[in-house]
Parts: structure tokens; C-alpha cells; sequence
């Protein structure tokens, strides 16, 4: 049952790490979509 709850707590926090660097990498899609044909 330890092992349960250690492989849980590890699965959150790398979700949580996963979420952290996710947001710093992803652009704005009003950045990332604009081209001299595009306009939002």
C-alpha cells in the first residue's frame, strides 16, 4: 500500500512540473498565429 501512495504522489508531481513548464513554452495565439495574412 506504500508503494501506491508513493507512485501517486510522484504521478502529481510531475503532472505539476508538467503543467509548470508547459505554460512557460506555450506562446499566445494571438503571437503565435500572426502573419502578414492573418489578422485576429
Amino acid at each position: 500500500m506504500r508503494v501506491f501512495i508513493v507512485a501517486c504522489v510522484v504521478a502529481a508531481v510531475v503532472a505539476i512540473c508538467a503543467v509548470v513548464v508547459l505554460n512557460g513554452i506555450q506562446e499566445p495565439v494571438n503571437i503565435a498565429f500572426t502573419t502578414s495574412a492573418v489578422r485576429i
